[in-house]
């Protein structure tokens, strides 16, 4: 499981999450609905998913901000199953021991109290105010990885083979640490920083400009960048 979650997108020297703020952590299928098939049939991949839950500060009239929290680092990792050895591996490599980690009810997660967390379950039973007052946060982070993944790539094939190419755990809000283990550009910006860079999608561009000013050195630049 652990070996699994390596990846070359992301810093070897990161941090574990969770020191100073609560985690919530779940798990999720991603991919769409297989069709032509027996009934509980699916090709969906298990994506794991941990996300800091920080507070705002307050605003310039020293007042509460209307939406008091939000998502700080997260980490994200397409794991086989959903059982207690591979949960709570996930918990143990990403979050930082001794933090608050806040779960639903799942017995795969019973563990991490032996282990040195402070464990807040929550039995949510499909629950959706539940739901959003216990593990808020990290239902946000999913829902934005599905809008992306269908966004770039079509079919549930398509999808996991991105997720296994990438394996991502990256800090989501650049915002909540200035730093990033992961970001979307072009190959050239990356190799232009001496940033790894892996493939999502081949996309092409037309520059359009004056003919009197192909031959002047910034478009000359550009052209060379590209």
């Amino acid at each position: 499981m652990r070996s699994n979650c390596r990846a070359g997108t992301v810093r070897p020297e990161r941090d574990s999450i969770g020191a100073q703020y609560p985690v919530e952590v779940d798990e999720t299928l991603v991919g769409e609905r297989t069709k032509g098939e027996a009934r509980g049939v699916h090709h969906k991949a298990i994506v794991v998913g941990a996300v800091e839950v920080r507070p705002r500060s307050l605003d310039a009239d020293g007042k509460k901000r209307k939406k008091a929290l939000y998502a700080g680092s997260l980490r994200l990792c397409l794991a086989p199953n959903c059982g207690a050895k591979t949960l709570t591996g996930f918990v143990q490599e990403n979050v930082a021991e001794g933090a608050v980690v806040r779960t639903d009810g799942w017995d795969g997660y019973d563990g991490l109290a032996k282990l040195g967390y402070t464990h807040e379950p929550m039995v949510l039973d499909g629950d959706g105010e539940k739901t959003d007052a216990h593990l808020p946060m990290i239902h946000i982070a999913f829902s934005n990885l599905k809008t992306g993944l269908l966004g770039t790539h079509h079919g549930v094939r398509q999808q996991q083979k991105w997720l296994r190419k990438s394996e991502q755990r990256y800090k989501w809000k650049l915002r909540a640490s200035s730093r990033a283990d992961a970001g979307l550009g072009i190959e050239a910006a990356a190799r232009a920083k001496g940033l790894g860079f892996v493939a999502l999608t081949d996309e092409r561009y037309h520059l359009v400009c004056l003919k009197s000013a192909l031959d002047t050195p910034p478009v000359q630049a550009l052209r060379a960048a590209l």
